[in-house]
């Protein structure tokens, strides 16, 4: 264009048909409305997704916490509860205890009475074999003497016949029978 300036040499006017220019500040404020109202509704959609999970969370906070006190509450009363029975136990053993400690003394008491009434049952049981013994010999004793006086009878009878003057056969018979019919 300087060199047709030149040559020309005077005063030129250029005119250009152009298109209307493009209003690049509209379109960038366009751009940025809409990557704001995109923004908004994230931020939105986000705080209304975490204010759902917080309530959520809360509300499983509040029902594990309430469960927790129960589990707390049951814990503590079964504590209660075992500390009682432990409480009963142990009662229950000293009483087991006194009982078997007064069984233990009874068994002995008893036994000690039982070997003393042994002891006398063995005496008196000695004491009857021996009353036994003296009855046999009293009564073999008798049965000899009960014999002697049978014979001292028939030698009596014997001689009572004799004087009586009885046959002297007679008599020999009954000496050499005995006494056996008595």
């Amino acid at each position: 264009m300087n060199a047709l300036r030149g040559q020309v040499g005077g005063e030129i006017s250029v005119e250009m048909d152009a298109a209307p220019g493009i209003d690049l500040t509209k379109i960038l404020a366009e751009m940025r409305e809409q990557y704001e109202s995109l923004a908004d509704k994230n931020r939105r959609d986000a705080e209304q997704w975490f204010f759902s999970k917080t309530e959520e969370l809360n509300r499983e906070v509040a029902i594990n916490t309430e469960q927790l006190q129960s589990g707390k509450s049951e814990i503590t009363e079964l504590r209660r509860t075992i500390q009682s029975l432990e409480i009963d136990l142990q009662s229950q053993l000293s009483t087991k205890a006194a009982l078997e400690g007064t069984l233990a003394d009874t068994e002995a008491r008893y036994g000690t009475q039982l070997a003393q009434l042994q002891g006398l049952i063995t005496s008196v049981e000695e004491q009857l074999a021996e009353l036994r013994c003296d009855m046999e010999r009293q009564n073999h004793e008798y049965r000899v003497l009960l014999d002697v006086k049978c014979r001292l009878e028939q030698e009596i009878a014997t001689y009572r016949r004799l004087l009586e003057g009885e046959d002297a056969q007679y008599v020999a018979g009954l000496q050499l029978g005995g006494c056996v019919g008595r």
